[in-house]
C-alpha cells in the first residue's frame, strides 16, 4: 500500500498483519504460528484454524524431515487440551512423547519469541495402542465380517474380480450364519468351497470359480503368515472408546502403533478406514458444532490409496464427506498433496504444507499442481515459497467461521509443548497395562464360528463307521509329529538301548 493512498489518520498495515486479519475469528482456534514475510515473522500477526471448522478436514504435507509430524503433535495437543479427543497413526513411534512434558532449550525460547507463543512445558493424556496382540500396547482387532469385503481386498491386494469373488464368499457365509470372526474362519469357508464337499455350494454362489477363491485363499495364508492373524478376532474395537474425556476434561490421544503389523503397513491405514466407517455408522449426526467430537490423523496416506479399487475409493470419498456431518475430523498427512485422489483433496479445507523438494520432472509436475490448489497472492511466488521452506515453516490456507479461505500464509510453526522424542517401549508397554482399556482388550476371545461350525457339519456328514476327517493339529501337536522330531527320538532311542546292553559306540576289545 503505497503512502499517497493511506489517510494521514491511519497508520500503514503490514502485508503480514493484512494477512492476519483473515485469521483473526471470533470462536475458539487452535494457534498454530505466525506469519513469515521477506525472511520476517511478525509475532502479532497470529495464523489459527476455528475449532468450529476442524471437521471440514485438513491436510498436512511435505518431503521428509520438513517438520509435518511435529505440526501434527502441535494440533493434537491443542485439540486435546479443548476438550476433543484425537486418534493418531505413530506409525514412526515417536509421538509417544505427547504424554510427558517438553523440555525447554534455546531453539524453543527463540522460536516461542517469534511465534508470540508463551510456551510452557505440559504433557496431555495419551492411550496407546496397537494393531493386534503382538504390540505393546493396548491390542485392538476387527473382526473378518465387520472389516468386509472391501477394505480387506485392500490389505489382500486383490484386483476387482477378484474382490467381487471375495463379496459374493462374505454374502454366502452371512446366509449360511457362518460367523467370519478370524482368518481362520475366512480359510475355512474358502477352504470348503473349494472342496468336494463343497462344490454344489460354490456352484450356487454364481460367477465364482475354483481358481479364483484359491487365489484368495493363497493370499489369506500369506497375510496371516505375516502376523494378520493377531489382529483379526474379538474383543473388536468399539468406536466409542476412542471418544473418551480425562478427569481434567481434556480429549485422549489415541496413539496406534504397527506393533507386528509394520510388514504390511496397508492394513494399518485400512484399519483406520474401518474404524471411520464404524463411526460413520454408529454415531448421530450433529450438523454444525462448536467443536469435532473426535479428531483423525492418517499418517502416510499414501498407503491407503496406493493400488486401490474403485469400490475402495467411493467408499473412502463417501465417508470422507458425509464423517463431518457426525462432527468428526479427518486429517491426512502424506509427502505430496497428489497422494490423494482429487474427490477426497477437494474436501479438505485446511492445508498445511511444508517444504517439496523439485528434483525430478515429476517433481516439478507435482509443484505446479500443488500450486494450483492455493488461492491466488500477490505476497508470495508459491512456486518458489513451497521449495524455500525451512523446517516448522508451512504454507497455510483454511476455512474461515464462514466457510472461505483464508489468505495464503507462510507461516513459522509453533514448538509442540510435549516432548518432542519417543518415552521408550517399556514405558509405553507399562502404560498400556495401565490402562483401563487393557482388561476389555487384553485377553483374545475365541467364540464358536464359521471354523467350528464347518469342521462339526463335516464330522456329521461322515459316513457311518468311517471316522471324520481330523481337525488341524496344534503347534505343539504338528512339532512332535514333525519328521525332524521323529528323527531325533529315533536316534535318542537307539543310544538309549546301546547303553542299557553295554552297546556303547566303542568297539569292544
Amino acid at each position: 500500500m503505497s503512502s499517497d493512498s493511506t489517510p494521514a489518520s491511519a497508520s500503514p498495515t503490514s502485508p503480514a498483519q493484512e494477512i492476519a486479519k483473515g485469521y483473526a475469528f471470533q470462536g475458539h482456534a487452535l494457534e498454530l504460528g505466525t506469519v513469515v514475510v521477506d525472511g520476517t515473522t511478525d509475532p502479532a500477526a497470529q495464523i489459527r484454524i476455528p475449532l468450529a471448522t476442524v471437521n471440514r478436514h485438513g491436510l498436512v504435507a511435505g518431503a521428509t524431515g520438513t517438520g509435518k509430524t511435529k505440526t501434527l503433535q502441535v494440533i493434537a495437543e491443542q485439540l486435546s487440551a479443548a476438550g476433543v479427543p484425537v486418534l493418531m497413526a505413530d506409525v514412526k513411534g515417536d509421538l509417544s512423547g505427547l504424554s510427558r512434558p517438553g523440555d525447554s532449550n534455546d531453539k524453543i525460547t527463540a522460536r516461542a519469541k517469534e511465534t508470540g507463543d508463551n510456551w510452557e512445558p505440559s504433557a496431555f493424556p495419551v492411550e496407546f495402542l496397537s494393531l493386534g496382540t503382538k504390540g505393546i500396547g493396548v491390542p485392538v482387532r476387527a473382526t473378518i465380517a465387520s472389516f468386509g469385503p472391501i477394505l480387506l481386498s485392500k490389505v489382500l491386494g486383490l484386483n476387482s474380480t477378484q474382490e467381487s469373488t471375495l463379496g459374493l464368499i462374505f454374502h454366502w457365509a452371512g446366509q449360511k450364519n457362518y460367523e467370519l470372526y478370524n482368518l481362520a474362519d475366512l480359510r475355512a469357508v474358502i477352504s470348503h468351497l473349494t472342496s468336494d464337499e463343497g462344490k454344489v455350494d460354490l456352484k450356487d454362489l454364481g460367477g465364482v470359480s475354483a481358481q479364483t477363491a484359491g487365489v484368495i485363499l493363497r493370499a489369506l495364508v500369506n497375510l496371516e503368515a505375516e502376523g494378520a492373524d493377531t489382529f483379526f478376532g474379538e474383543p473388536e474395537l468399539d468406536p466409542n472408546d476412542l471418544l473418551r474425556l480425562d478427569d481434567k476434561g481434556r480429549g485422549i490421544i489415541s496413539l496406534l502403533e504397527l506393533g507386528d503389523q509394520a510388514a504390511r503397513p496397508v492394513l494399518f491405514s485400512t484399519f483406520l478406514m474401518w474404524v471411520l466407517s464404524n463411526l460413520f455408522t454408529n454415531l448421530k449426526e450433529v450438523g454444525d458444532v462448536d467443536k469435532p467430537k473426535l479428531v483423525f490423523f492418517f499418517d502416510e496416506a499414501h498407503l491407503l490409496f496406493t493400488d486401490a479399487s474403485k469400490a475402495f475409493l467411493e467408499q473412502v470419498e463417501q465417508t470422507v464427506k458425509l464423517i463431518r456431518s457426525r462432527g468428526v475430523g479427518v486429517f491426512f498427512c502424506t509427502q505430496l498433496p497428489t497422494d490423494v485422489p482429487n474427490e477426497v483433496l477437494s474436501q479438505l479445507g485446511a492445508r498445511i504444507q511444508h517444504a517439496l523438494r523439485a528434483f525430478t520432472p515429476d517433481d516439478q509436475k507435482a509443484l505446479t499442481k500443488t500450486v494450483r490448489t492455493y488461492p491466488k497472492t500477490d505476497v508470495y511466488d508459491l512456486a518458489s515459497a513451497l521449495t524455500s521452506l525451512g523446517i516448522g515453516e508451512a504454507v497455510v490456507t483454511v476455512l474461515s467461521e464462514r466457510g472461505a479461505p483464508t489468505p495464503v500464509a507462510w507461516t513459522k510453526l509453533r514448538s509442540p509443548r510435549s516432548l518432542m522424542a519417543a518415552i521408550g517401549d517399556d514405558a509405553i508397554g507399562d502404560a498400556a497395562k495401565r490402562s483401563s482399556l487393557y482388561g476389555k482388550y487384553g485377553t483374545t476371545k475365541d467364540s464358536e464360528s464359521a471354523s467350528e461350525k464347518l469342521q462339526a457339519k463335516k464330522e456329521q456328514d461322515a459316513p457311518a463307521g468311517q471316522p471324520a476327517e481330523a481337525k488341524k493339529p496344534g503347534r505343539w501337536k504338528r512339532f512332535v509329529n514333525s519328521r525332524g522330531f521323529q528323527t531325533f527320538l529315533r536316534a535318542l532311542g537307539t543310544e538309549l538301548i546301546r547303553s542299557m546292553f553295554g552297546g556303547s559306540g566303542r568297539r569292544r576289545r
